[in-house]
């Protein structure tokens, strides 16, 4: 059953602004700087760029104009695609991608919690007295954020009850340019601390060595593509609320740009930071929670900036939230024609009462290393072969090009349905190889 009245964004601006919140999550902000500085600094950056430009236009594009054009998200839009082949049957794939975003929305809800546990604790002046890897180990334990991760899923579902354009939409035209806002301020604070010139030269001296060693390349392509948000989920049911004179390629181009700017930014504000205070930058998702603490409680001005630093964090955190409980509010709301109250309120249990399950001992990480290794990339590829390959030949291309000017050269069947798929399809099996690449 479809949803007649359905909402739209109220312009471009705002599209790719949501669309920019959902890719700005914890692998910008924690895992980029890592990869660059670990890939070759500046010569990392080189197959990293390539690999967004390529998915950027083929991938992010295609999940807009697929969601466009069915006018829904993941459900929806593969039984559209299988339809004219003569079946449904795509109604039953399109539940893998669904089912990932919100398997991956529930682990993420609790790490959310420990977000606002962090920020609450940095403006109390709590965390900046206690050792960090303390305080981590304390909200990380078997039920030690329920009511952290309860007030975060609270937060993410009220601004969703008020829809796409008054509440989605809204709330990343303030939360995103926020975000940047924050973070160049930071960015600056740590360009004077004495010591920051060894995180610079982490980041950006160059060792061309690394172009010839194939993991620089895979891990790059690891990074590009769960960085840009492919799964075959959020980018297709923010599509789905895309007006039909949009430019999707324009679009995907600014989301491309800006989500690596924002990992860029990021990389300029923790590493320089971690090395002034000669902490490990390898740390991995610890370098949130236990590292960077850790560096505000030296600095001077520190609790200050530790809650700029945790605002911007849990900003890009819940505008990322928000795109993957989206999924599956759409899906029930296309599928069974309820309102939107009723299809947050059903995720919305469904969040709490597996949420609450999954923080018991170490399930969490584990819970989000199945979803993300074995869900995502497959709901990522799953998509692209229903648009490019199952829909009709012309039809991605003219959906594509609607609402745009400029006419969308030969390059774009090539690389859509050979080269993008066929990237994908190495993601998802070097995922399930190496145990995740992103």
């Amino acid at each position: 059953m479809t949803n007649k009245k359905r909402e739209t964004f109220q312009n471009r601006f705002g599209f790719v602004l949501a669309c920019i919140g959902s890719a700005v999550g914890m692998g910008n902000i924690w895992l980029f700087p890592y990869r660059v500085g670990e890939g070759g600094g500046a010569a990392f950056l080189i197959p990293y760029f390539i690999f967004v430009f390529v998915l950027g236009f083929a991938g992010v594009a295609g999940e807009m104009a697929f969601g466009r054009a069915m006018k829904a998200g993941s459900i929806g839009a593969f039984r559209g695609a299988s339809k004219m082949r003569g079946g449904r049957w795509g109604e039953f794939v399109g539940l893998v991608p669904t089912l990932g975003s919100l398997g991956i929305a529930i682990g993420y809800s609790v790490v959310v919690g420990w977000i606002l546990k962090f920020l609450v604790g940095s403006v109390t002046g709590s965390l900046m007295k206690t050792k960090s890897e303390e305080y981590f180990g304390e909200i990380s334990a078997s039920f030690g954020s329920i009511p952290w991760h309860l007030l975060g899923l609270v937060i993410v579902f009220a601004i969703m009850l008020f829809g796409i354009a008054k509440g989605i939409e809204k709330v990343n035209k303030f939360m995103m340019p926020a975000f940047f806002c924050l973070f160049l301020i930071l960015a600056v604070r740590v360009f004077f601390l004495e010591g920051s010139a060894s995180g610079y030269s982490f980041l950006l001296k160059p060792k061309w060595s690394e172009l010839g060693n194939v993991k620089t390349w895979v891990y790059a392509l690891g990074q590009a593509f769960f960085s840009l948000s492919l799964a075959g989920s959020g980018t297709i049911v923010y599509g789905s609320y895309l007006k039909k004179d949009e430019d999707v390629i324009a679009c995907a181009r600014n989301v491309a740009i800006f989500d690596t700017l924002a990992a860029l930014l990021s990389a300029f504000v923790i590493l320089p930071a971690v090395f002034a205070f000669q902490l490990d930058p390898n740390a991995g998702p610890a370098l949130m929670f236990i590292t960077m603490p850790k560096v505000f409680q030296q600095m001077p001005a520190g609790t200050f900036f530790c809650i700029l630093f945790f605002v911007a964090v849990l900003f890009a955190a819940v505008t990322s939230l928000i795109n993957l409980f989206e999924t599956p509010v759409e899906a029930i709301q296309e599928r069974f024609g309820v309102s939107r109250k009723i299809a947050v309120a059903i995720v919305a249990v469904v969040a709490v009462a597996v949420g609450v399950v999954i923080e018991s001992g170490d399930v969490v990480s584990t819970w989000m290393d199945v979803v993300s290794i074995y869900i995502i990339p497959l709901g990522a590829l799953l998509a692209a072969i229903m648009f490019f390959w199952v829909c009709p030949p012309g039809f991605a291309r003219e959906q594509v090009q609607m609402g745009r000017e400029k006419k969308i050269g030969k390059w774009f069947e090539p690389m859509t349905k050979y080269i993008f798929v066929g990237l994908t399809i190495v993601v998802y099996i070097l995922g399930i190889l190496y145990g995740g690449i992103g």
